[in-house]
């Protein structure tokens, strides 16, 4: 971990709780809280794979929980337990997802419906569980994890996949206008290509990319952790990186036809995303 972690920053004894945090972009949303000064609560189906990472952060206020969040009973304990032990929940972030990335026609029926339980459902039983505690104590934000994919439906995507971050990003936006004037803020973050993690090197086959993929700038975990932690603290509405995304949004709402036919040039992507570290 570069340059260690520190216990200063505007988060400073703020309690946050993470799902999905093992790996990936949620490890390194748990680091960047961790670094602001908050205390983390984390929970994964499987624990840090790097002992001298987990060591570390177990010294800096970073609690883990092995946890399946389709488990609903077992996730809403969870929020209950940590709310009960720290006597606040000031910030949670929903991360976890399921993923398998393939044509409708050979996705398992139950595993399409797994995208939406780890995605959308634990989404709205955090929200459930989480969401009276925190106008009790009169503040509180909920980060949700979406995706471009849920945005701009092109060629190449999961559907059970994109679907379910869709449904992540409508959730977010009602609910947002609900709370508006309520203290709780409510933020949605959606990435773009991240390169370097396991979802490409273990559940996506980079030919499942259009080819304009290769062609676009793509991200890292620490950078889309990073933007995440300020809008925690600025309570921004959205994150979107890399940050051409908005303009692609706004360019698929006038001719969703010409992007889609613009994306389908070339092919399927030829480049290799399972390159980068997550924790550089």
């Amino acid at each position: 971990m570069r340059g260690g972690l520190t216990t200063a920053g505007t988060l400073r004894g703020r309690v946050c709780l993470v799902t999905g945090g093992a790996s990936g972009i949620g490890l390194q949303l748990v680091r960047g809280l961790a670094e602001s000064g908050a205390r983390v609560h984390v929970c994964d189906l499987s624990p840090v794979r790097d002992h001298d990472i987990s060591t570390q952060l177990a010294a800096c206020s970073v609690r883990f929980s092995l946890l399946d969040v389709t488990d609903r009973l077992g996730l809403e304990k969870w929020v209950r337990d940590v709310h009960e032990s720290e006597g606040q929940i000031d910030v949670l972030v929903h991360n976890a997802a399921f993923v398998r990335w393939t044509d409708v026609e050979r996705m398992p029926v139950q595993e399409a419906e797994l995208h939406m339980r780890t995605g959308y459902d634990a989404l709205v039983h955090l929200v459930s569980t989480a969401l009276p505690l925190m106008r009790a104590q009169g503040h509180g934000h909920v980060v949700a994890v979406g995706s471009s994919v849920g945005r701009l439906f092109v060629a190449g995507p999961s559907a059970a996949y994109a679907a379910t971050k869709a449904a992540i990003e409508a959730y977010t936006e009602i609910l947002r206008m609900e709370l508006a004037d309520s203290g709780v803020a409510v933020t949605l973050v959606r990435p773009g290509v991240v390169r370097g993690t396991d979802f490409f090197r273990r559940h996506v086959p980079s030919t499942r990319m259009p080819r304009i993929a290769d062609l676009l700038p793509a991200t890292t975990p620490k950078a889309v952790a990073d933007a995440t932690v300020r809008a925690i603290t600025d309570r921004r509405a959205r994150v979107d990186v890399p940050r051409y995304l908005p303009l692609m949004y706004r360019l698929y709402a006038l001719a969703p036809g010409s992007v889609r036919k613009l994306t389908a040039l070339g092919g399927r992507a030829q480049g290799d995303y399972t390159h980068g570290t997550e924790l550089t």
